[in-house]
């Protein structure tokens, strides 16, 4: 809790979470209560803390979760109560957000605030959609227009005829449901109506999509199309740019939604990937890793890799290479420890941890589960199993097949559980999020049980699910679900290849 309150009015953008400030991130990490609005997306609260309280006030049409009086009712009180208050709100705060009001309520009430701006829609979606609002030879100004004015007023602020002989781009938003008559007061004020025209749903987000026509004719192939809420209306000659400048909707993954499961520590690169590559990413971590190396047989596993008393180290996850040198680090100890013993790791993910950390493994398989691994040491040369004494750096409650496999041989097998995976019950606003999801991603057989906990009826009909190799597919399939795709290479690598190829032939 702040010693005092405040508030904090962030925009957070058009709807891309990339696109948000460090500033606003920063203050989303802090804040002791959220309240935010209908275009926020999952992932803009993902950083907030554990204890911090979300409180949605969003807005479609028709539909007000909680009106603006009592939204700054709420805040005031919040901040009263010595709280540090985040009002998220989807774009710039100032740009058709009421954002003025709220910074007016604040200081009425003596509550100190800070502005964050956010990157607006009308120069973001516009961008993402391959338009941009300013052109050397075809604008040297652009106007933001509100379709959608205060309807307690008396009578229309918007003089049209000044509109319609402004000399560059129009932007409108919140007009969607307007556009005929936006269009013909355009045309009827001097306009042209063979002016190019244009229509972006859903900017910046996986859902985007944009219509281009005269302004004419953009209300009706808007209706044709299906164009709804959030839209913005461009007018003026920039919008004839969109057929050479379009780029975001092109990537291979747009239009998909997809759930990353993993542990919120791991989820970030793979939500980046898929990102970049144009999905809607819903981080839904269903398990969290619980640390174990301050344990009796961590340390002792320590002091004797670094007494030289194993032969092998076999390293059988990303977490366990990281916590492995987490212990070594907790002794006083770094990579010269593993000097003289051979080390495994059990897929490519587990190799590259190794190698962050300075070390390369001498036996990596081709298939990234213990039956792999058993079966390269077992043609490894150098490597006499029989009457060594092995290292097993993995997780609590891993299963027994590499233990067994490696006594079975004569091995004397010492396990260090490194770590516990913990079901974590399921973020609200990402659960939402994740019931209209076209794809949810598992990367180990605890993320699946994780789900289940979240989804108790399992995922939405209709959901396709991609595994990262056999183990994983096979809890699934224990679980009663189908697997649409499983990753080979059994890695981050071969799990985004997986969904690809899913992608690709359901459109084919």
């Amino acid at each position: 809790m702040s010693p005092s309150g405040r508030i904090h009015l962030v925009g957070a953008g058009p709807g891309d979470p990339g696109l948000m400030t460090a500033r606003a991130l920063e203050l989303v990490a802090e804040a002791d209560v959220i309240y935010y609005d209908r275009l926020i997306p999952s992932s803009a609260l993902a950083g907030a803390r554990p204890d911090a309280e979300l409180v949605y006030v969003g807005k479609r049409p028709g539909v007000v979760t909680m009106a603006q009086e009592q939204i700054i009712e709420r805040m005031i009180e919040s901040a009263r109560q010595g709280l540090s208050v985040v009002r998220l709100k989807g774009g710039d705060p100032y740009i058709f957000g009421r954002g003025a009001e709220e910074a007016e309520a604040a200081v009425t009430a003596g509550i100190a605030y800070e502005v964050v701006p956010g990157i607006t829609a009308g120069i973001a979606a516009t961008a993402y959609a391959g338009i941009p609002v300013t052109h050397r030879k075809d604008a040297s100004a652009v106007a933001f227009v509100t379709g959608h004015e205060d309807p307690d007023k008396p009578e229309t602020a918007i003089d049209w005829p000044a509109l319609a002989a402004f000399p560059g781009t129009l932007v409108f938003y919140m007009g969607v449901r307007r556009l005929p008559a936006i269009s013909a007061a355009l045309i009827e004020s001097g306009r042209s109506p063979d002016e190019p025209a244009a229509t972006v749903e859903q900017g910046t987000t996986s859902r985007q999509r944009a219509v281009v026509a005269t302004l004419d004719t953009i209300a009706d192939r808007a209706a044709e199309a299906g164009v709804k809420a959030p839209a913005l209306i461009v007018v003026g000659a920039v919008a004839r740019h969109r057929d050479r400048l379009a780029w975001f909707e092109d990537r291979p993954l747009h239009g998909q939604t997809v759930v990353v499961t993993r542990a919120r520590t791991q989820a970030g690169e793979l939500a980046g990937r898929l990102r970049a590559l144009g999905a809607e990413v819903v981080e839904l971590p269903t398990i969290r890793i619980e640390p174990l190396i301050d344990t009796d047989p961590v340390r002792a596993a320590a002091t004797d890799l670094a007494e030289g008393r194993y032969g092998l180290l076999c390293v059988t996850s990303p977490n366990g290479a990281d916590l492995l040198f987490d212990a070594l680090g907790a002794a006083g100890l770094d990579a010269r420890a593993l000097a003289g013993t051979t080390v495994a790791a059990v897929g490519g993910g587990t190799a590259e941890a190794l190698a962050d950390r300075g070390v390369t493994a001498d036996v990596v398989p081709e298939r990234a589960v213990a039956e792999g691994l058993l079966e390269a040491l077992g043609a490894f040369g150098s490597l006499e199993i029989e009457g060594s004494r092995v290292l097993l750096a993995q997780a609590e409650g891993a299963r027994p097949v590499l233990a067994d496999g490696l006594q079975e041989r004569g091995a004397e097998v010492d396990v260090a559980p490194l770590y516990r995976t913990v079901s974590l019950p399921p973020d609200r606003v990402a659960l939402e999020a994740a019931e209209a999801a076209n794809w949810i991603t598992f990367t180990s057989g605890s993320t699946v049980a994780g789900l289940l906990k979240a989804m108790p009826e399992g995922p939405p009909a209709g959901t396709r699910l991609i595994s990262i190799g056999p183990i994983t597919s096979n809890a699934i399939r224990e679980a009663g679900l189908e697997v649409t795709r499983e990753a080979d290479p059994h890695d981050l690598d071969g799990l985004v290849a997986a969904l690809l190829d899913a992608v690709a032939g359901e459109r084919a």
